[in-house]
């Protein structure tokens, strides 16, 4: 087990570094399941994958033992959607969020930057995590543009150069 100061400061770090905003979806036993993600990474390009790491909630177990999932990265007018998806009992998947679906499944939002479909090709236990590590099998491109970023425990937007 961590020390409690280098858990605390661990956190603090983090929260400084700013980090683009996804959300993970995936059909579950019960019907579509999401989460807010900002561990999203590219890993590989040939062939083509990308890593996320996810906690021990219900929708983050189905999408772990999901055969496939969808990543939608998020851009700036997204910000509500990211929240949503952020906290236990908020909207999901409504029709004002302006969700489709993959002909294999996978929820995906039209509007977003990119959706990527993938596929786990591992699942790594980290303490409380699970490091997934998928092959990238479809990528949509979505017609926005801008940024959706992750800091300090906040969602923050901006369409221009910065």
């Amino acid at each position: 087990m961590l020390r409690t100061d280098v858990t605390d400061l661990f956190k603090a770090a983090f929260r400084r570094y700013p980090t683009g905003v996804a959300v993970i979806t995936a059909v579950g036993p019960d019907g579509p399941v999401g989460l807010t993600a900002s561990s999203v990474a590219s890993v590989s390009l040939a062939p083509p994958a990308l890593s996320f790491s996810v906690m021990g909630s219900r929708s983050a177990r189905a999408i772990v033992e999901a055969p496939s999932f969808a990543v939608n990265l998020l851009g700036p007018g997204h910000a509500a959607l990211a929240h949503d998806f952020a906290r236990t009992g908020r909207p999901r998947f409504t029709a004002e969020q302006g969700w489709d679906t993959l002909p294999t499944g996978e929820p995906i939002l039209p509007g977003a930057l990119a959706a990527l479909r993938g596929a786990p090709l591992h699942r790594i236990p980290v303490g409380d995590s699970t490091v997934v590590v998928a092959a990238v099998l479809e990528v949509v491109l979505g017609a926005g543009s801008g940024r959706l970023v992750h800091h300090d425990r906040q969602f923050i937007t901006h369409e221009g150069p910065l």
